[in-house]
C-alpha cells in the first residue's frame, strides 16, 4: 500500500456510487470541506438502484454473517431448487466457486464470532447516526426508532438460532422476549401460528428508501456537491497521485476518489490494484400496496423460517429477502417475487388471498457481498487516494452512516474511529 500524502485543502473528491454508502460519504467529505463530484449512471433513488428496494433495517445488532456452521452440507439442495431460499443458478457455478470455498471456510463459529466483533463496530448507533443525518436532510421523519422483531413459531425454534444470539448477547445486545399474548397484542394481524418473538429496541427502520436517498442527494446538491451522471471506467495516476477518475464520456480531475459502487465496485477496485471477491447476491422483495386496512405489520419482523424481513413501508407492506447467485446481467426469476408474495399471505391471514395484479410490485436488486460477511474500507494500493467502501452485503443501509463518516475521516487525513484492520481490502 503507498503511503499517505501530505493533504492540502481543498481537495476535490469524485465519489463513484450515489447509492446509501456513496451518498452518506458525499455528505461527509463536504462536511470535511472538500468539493464533491457523484457519479453514478443511475438517480439515487431510482428503482435501478439497490439501495431503493432493501427491507429498511437499521438494525445495530447485525452482526452474524449470513453463513452456519455445517453450511457447506446444504449446498446440494441449493443447486436442485431453483426458488429455494438460497439458490445457485448451475451456469454460473464455475465463476462462483473461489468466492463460495472461501465462504463455508468462514462459517468456524469462532470466525463467525470475531466477524460479529467487527461488524458491531460499524453498525452501532445506526438508528441514531441514521435519524441525525436524515433530521439534517430535512426527513427525519423517515427514519423509526421503535425496535424491531425477529418471529418465530415457538420459543422451541428460537432456540435453535442459540449460538446467534449468544454472540450478539457477548456484544451486549439486549432483547425483550414476547409470547403468546403478548405477541398478538403487538402485531395482531400476523398469523396465530408464529407464537413467539424476540424485540430488538435498539434497532430501528427507514419507512421509504428509495425517498429517503432522494433526499439526501438533494441535501448534498444543496451544500454544493456536483452530479454527473455517468459511469466510472477507471483512474488516471500519476505516481501513485490520482489525477482523475475515466468514464465513457471524458475524464473528471480530482484529487480523491471513493469507490462505492455497490457490486459494481469489483473491476474499478482492480483499476486502484486490489483484486477483491466480491459477487453479486440478489435479492427480491414484494411491495403490496393498499390494504393496510385488512392487515399490516406494525413492527419491522425478521421471519426466519422463510428467510425474509416484513416491513411496513410508506408505499405498501414490503416483504424482502432470499438470496440468488447467478451473473449480474442474468434476467430475473420473477418467480422469486412471487414466493414473496405468496409468503406475505402465509403471515398475514388478513390480506385478500387474490390480489389484484395492480396492488402487487416486484423488484430484484443486487447486494454487493463479500465471502466473509465484511465490507471493503479502506485506502487502496495503488493510491491511497481512492478509499474503498462497498461489500456491505445484507448490511448496507444500516453501515451506511458510520462508512461515511469514516471515508470522510479518511478523505481528510484524520485517523478514522474504528480499527479498519478487519475491513481492509487487501485481506484477499
Amino acid at each position: 500500500m503507498s503511503s499517505t500524502p501530505e493533504i492540502s485543502f481543498p481537495r476535490h473528491v469524485v465519489v463513484i456510487g450515489a447509492g446509501a454508502v456513496g451518498l452518506m460519504s458525499a455528505i461527509h467529505a463536504l462536511d470535511q470541506g472538500l468539493q464533491v463530484t457523484l457519479l453514478d449512471f443511475n438517480e439515487p433513488g431510482s428503482e435501478e438502484a439497490s439501495s431503493y428496494g432493501n427491507a429498511g433495517w437499521l438494525s445495530s445488532h447485525s452482526v452474524i454473517p449470513p453463513v452456519e456452521p455445517g453450511m457447506w452440507k446444504k449446498v446440494p439442495g441449493y443447486l436442485m431448487d431453483p426458488i429455494g431460499p438460497l439458490s445457485i443458478r448451475w451456469r454460473y457455478l464455475p465463476r462462483l466457486t473461489p468466492w463460495l470455498l472461501r465462504n463455508l471456510a468462514s462459517a468456524r463459529r469462532e470466525r463467525i464470532r470475531s466477524t460479529a466483533r467487527a461488524l458491531r463496530t460499524l453498525v452501532v448507533d445506526a438508528r441514531t447516526l441514521h435519524h441525525e443525518i436524515a433530521s439534517r436532510a430535512g426527513v427525519g421523519h423517515l427514519i423509526d426508532t421503535s425496535g424491531v422483531l425477529h418471529v418465530y413459531r415457538s420459543r422451541q425454534q428460537f432456540e435453535g438460532d442459540a449460538f446467534g444470539w449468544g454472540v450478539r448477547r457477548e456484544l451486549g445486545i439486549q432483547w425483550t422476549e414476547l409470547d403468546g399474548e403478548a405477541l398478538r397484542q403487538r402485531e395482531p394481524d400476523l398469523d396465530p401460528a408464529f407464537g413467539f418473538a424476540v424485540q430488538v429496541d435498539e434497532a430501528g427502520h427507514c419507512k421509504n428508501p428509495g425517498a429517503y436517498m432522494q433526499a439526501l442527494q438533494a441535501y448534498a446538491l444543496a451544500r454544493g456537491a456536483h452530479h454527473v451522471k455517468a459511469a466510472a471506467t477507471g483512474f488516471r495516476l500519476e505516481q501513485g497521485r490520482l489525477k482523475a477518475v475515466l468514464t465513457a464520456q471524458g475524464e473528471i480531475a480530482c484529487d480523491a476518489a471513493v469507490i462505492s459502487a455497490g457490486a459494481r465496485s469489483k473491476a474499478l477496485a482492480a483499476q486502484a490494484g486490489d483484486h477483491v471477491q466480491l459477487e453479486s447476491e440478489r435479492g427480491y422483495h414484494a411491495v403490496i400496496s393498499g390494504h393496510a386496512q385488512e392487515a399490516r405489520a406494525r413492527t419491522p419482523m425478521m421471519v426466519s423460517e422463510f428467510k425474509v424481513i416484513a416491513t411496513q413501508m410508506e408505499t405498501g407492506l414490503r416483504i424482502a429477502g432470499q438470496v440468488e447467485f447467478a451473473s449480474f446481467e442474468a434476467a430475473p426469476d420473477w418467480r422469486r417475487g412471487e414466493i414473496m408474495r405468496d409468503i406475505a399471505l402465509k403471515l398475514f391471514p388478513g390480506l385478500p388471498r387474490t390480489l389484484p395484479q395492480s396492488d402487487v410490485r416486484f423488484w430484484l436488486g443486487r447486494r454487493p457481498s463479500t465471502p466473509d460477511g465484511m465490507p471493503c474500507i479502506g485506502p487502496a494500493s495503488a493510491s491511497s487516494d481512492i478509499i474503498h467502501a462497498y461489500g456491505h452485503g445484507h448490511i448496507g443501509l444500516g453501515c451506511s452512516a458510520r462508512t461515511g463518516r469514516i471515508v470522510g475521516q479518511l478523505l481528510a487525513g484524520q485517523a478514522p474511529e474504528i480499527d479498519l484492520a478487519p475491513f481492509s481490502p487487501q485481506r484477499f
